[in-house]
């Protein structure tokens, strides 16, 4: 899969694409990553890449030319990727949509938009998704492309070292993860649950279950809502409740 970030500060992007995960994934040819600076694109002395909003109004609005030519230069390198716009107005991401994008596209290009936003003739002659990482306000795209490009990256085939690894994370099965310990067994008063001491793997499997559904429901319950829950997780969550009332009492 390919992916290409149009910015005004490509230097942020490729702090992502130079570290951790997305880096082996590049040095593997598992994933292309890279950057355009869409100022590049810009005509002038000045390579002005934003003006003022037709209309008045404060701040500045990006201006269309160089953000199309950015875009129709790496439609020629990828021609069948699909154009992302990272804005407030768009759809929420999520693990599902991450899933989708991850296991849908060859290729996804990345406008990242500063100060009052992008020129609607942009939205309207190039993009495809329109795509957002929550109701709050960011100074500028980048760091929202490079959330979504994190988590789906780590979804691609071969990316992560274990097979399983991306499979047993939070929200892959609806709910959160179970907690996680390592050495020392104990630490600053605290042990570690002696079921993952045992070397039983069945009853570890078990506590695993529970304790993600118990996880679940404590910190975010409306992710219970959503799921269907098994008999067996339906009983599990029983039992829990049962034990609080009776401690309660």
């Amino acid at each position: 899969m390919n992916f290409i970030v149009l910015s005004l500060f490509p230097e942020m992007v490729n702090a992502l694409f130079d570290n951790g995960i997305v880096k082996r994934a590049v040095g593997k040819k598992i994933i292309l990553a890279e950057t355009v600076n869409i100022r590049d694109f810009a005509k002038g002395k000045h390579k002005n890449a934003d003006d003022r909003p037709y209309g008045g109004g404060c701040g500045m609005v990006m201006k269309p030319e160089p953000i199309s030519d950015a875009i129709e230069a790496c439609k020629k390198k990828l021609p069948e990727s699909k154009v992302v716009l990272m804005t407030p107005a768009g759809r929420q991401f999520d693990h599902s949509m991450a899933k989708s994008l991850a296991s849908s596209y060859k290729g996804l290009i990345f406008i990242c938009g500063r100060y009052e936003g992008v020129d609607e003739r942009v939205c309207e002659k190039y993009v495809d998704f329109e795509i957002s990482i929550g109701d709050f306000i960011l100074t500028g795209g980048e760091l929202a492309a490079m959330t979504v490009i994190d988590a789906v990256v780590r979804l691609i085939p071969g990316v992560l070292g274990g097979a399983e690894s991306a499979l047993k994370e939070s929200f892959c099965d609806g709910l959160l993860e179970h907690p996680q310990y390592t050495r020392p067994a104990s630490y600053g008063g605290n042990d570690v649950p002696d079921v993952l001491l045992s070397g039983n793997h069945k009853e570890i499997e078990n506590w695993r279950v529970e304790a993600s559904l118990i996880r679940t429901f404590s910190k975010r319950p409306d992710l219970l809502i959503k799921k269907k829950l098994t008999d067996q997780e339906k009983d599990i969550l029983r039992k829990w409740c049962r034990n609080i009332e009776k401690t309660v009492k």
